[in-house]
């Protein structure tokens, strides 16, 4: 029954994490993004107190179920660790916990995390690299799949789906995701729960915990024939059958060791007495409604899709980040690189930075589309406070960069011709035509910006029609300010 509660479980979170990264609608996040918040690296980077109790309080009563029911990078090792068995039949053997290795690591991340080297502690988050393996692998072949039904609505004059852009976000980044995949595929193949148990440092944090957890898996020596089947499907190699000890800081309460042994000798108990099956269900059910129930927060729903366009990116001296980002600094201390706000992103406007002092944060480009005013939604389902909530009306008044003109790129000026498309566009107002010179009745009119009001949004650098470079683009400020 404990099996069968947590594959149940489990399935949910992960089909459901997997479909809010696919998801390019933004209808899911409404329903689906507690799940992301309840992540623990992300609910420590947004203070997130209430989650970060609700966690410690599961693992010291339950152990890790977090990285077997929760975690969506664990759930994946298990899919790949089943095929494994499937392969080959009780395939684990017991070995001594790593533990240089995995402290070893858990301080590497801790610095990087301190010292604000994003990129180390982004490849080694877990939730963020289940992020990028979805974001990237799976959400173009996802996309694929809706143009296709969108070709096919199309022809019977069908509005139940529309088309979208598939296009290459960031190399450096698919890279990553290829790499990490391939890693937790044949680590998961081989050994089970490797990686969680010697790279993850959520694990090794958990770990910590679940020694002092109240329920444990446990040997009846009475029963207990030596026959090792608990070991051999152990994939957190954590079982020692000669000695009949369980290495609790390694084990994730799957159930398998319970499920595998055929004289009942493994019991999931308290300390003193074992605890009935139903009562083993309504706990760990009821823990994981209250998850989602804690979780849950008011949501909103953003403002539409613009046109896109191919351009080629200016070389801007500071990074944009979305309003809510409050500065550079603050993306680079909270953001975990998962890939959220960029899949969720409905204008095409976010990618990850392929800049190695930023890699795989997301940052802000205007050739596919422009930051709307009244679209919020990276903002809503960020779980790391990286991109704070706002609402439409502090959003626009935001300045989370300025617009700079390039006069060698104007076309009244290159072709001759009239324009004004950057004033006729901006949201904000922060742009008028005037005279190129004042003393000639026949100078082109060109665009001049009021800095002060313009918040960033790209309109102007998107609808700009100079090639390859826009004759007007928006430089970041490192530092967000209301206006």
């Amino acid at each position: 029954m404990l099996r069968k509660i947590r594959i149940t479980l489990a399935t949910v979170m992960f089909i459901g994490l997997t479909l809010l990264f696919l998801d390019f609608t933004g209808t899911l996040h409404y329903w689906l993004s507690w799940m992301a918040r309840v992540q623990a690296l992300e609910a420590v980077l947004a203070l997130n107190v209430a989650v970060i109790v609700l966690l410690v309080v599961l693992t010291l009563v339950f152990g890790r179920i977090y990285c077997s029911v929760i975690c969506p990078l664990g759930i994946l090792q298990d899919i790949f660790g089943w095929f494994g068995k499937r392969a080959k039949k009780n395939r684990y053997t017991y070995s001594r916990a790593l533990s240089w290795l995995r402290y070893g690591v858990l301080g590497v991340f801790i610095v990087a995390l301190v010292a604000h080297v994003s990129v180390l502690m982004q490849l080694l988050a877990p939730y963020s690299a289940f992020g990028r393996i979805v974001t990237m692998l799976l959400q173009p072949v996802w996309k694929v799949g809706n143009n296709i039904l969108a070709s096919i609505a199309e022809s019977i004059d069908s509005y139940a789906f529309y088309s979208t852009d598939v296009w290459l976000k960031s190399l450096p980044v698919l890279i990553v995701a290829v790499v990490t995949l391939v890693v937790l595929l044949i680590l998961a193949w081989r050994g089970g729960r490797t990686y969680c148990n010697t790279i993850c440092p959520v694990g090794t944090v958990l770990s910590f915990l679940a020694k002092y957890s109240i329920l444990k898996v446990k040997f009846d020596t009475d029963k207990c024939k030596n026959c090792s089947l608990c070991t051999k499907n152990c994939k957190a190699s954590c079982i020692d059958f000669k000695n009949h000890t369980v290495d609790y800081s390694r084990c994730v309460v799957c159930g398998d060791c319970i499920e595998s042994c055929k004289f009942g000798a493994l019991k999931y108990s308290w300390r003193a007495s074992p605890l009935n099956s139903g009562r083993r269900s309504f706990l760990l059910a009821t823990a994981l409604a209250t998850t989602s129930a804690l979780a849950q927060e008011k949501k909103k729903v953003d403002g539409g899709f613009a046109d896109l366009e191919d351009k080629v990116a200016p070389e801007r001296q500071t990074p944009l980040t979305p309003p809510g980002a409050l500065s550079v600094r603050n993306m680079i201390a909270h953001c975990t690189g998962c890939q959220l706000c960029v899949s969720e992103c409905p204008n095409q406007v976010l990618r990850p930075s392929t800049d190695l002092m930023h890699l795989m944060q997301p940052v802000m480009s205007y050739e596919r589309g422009y930051c709307r005013p009244e679209c919020t939604r990276c903002s809503e389902v960020c779980p790391a406070g990286a991109i704070k909530p706002i609402d439409r009306d502090e959003k626009s008044s935001i300045q989370i960069g300025h617009a700079v003109w390039i006069k060698k790129n104007c076309v009244p000026i290159t072709d001759g011709v009239e324009c004004g498309n950057c004033a006729r566009h901006c949201p904000a107002g922060a742009i008028e035509m005037v005279m190129l010179d004042e003393d000639d009745e026949e100078s082109p009119m060109v665009p001049a910006v009021n800095e002060e009001a313009c918040i960033g949004c790209g309109a102007c650098e998107y609808v700009c029609p100079a090639r390859p470079f826009s004759a007007i683009y928006v430089e970041g400020h490192e530092v967000h300010k209301k206006i």
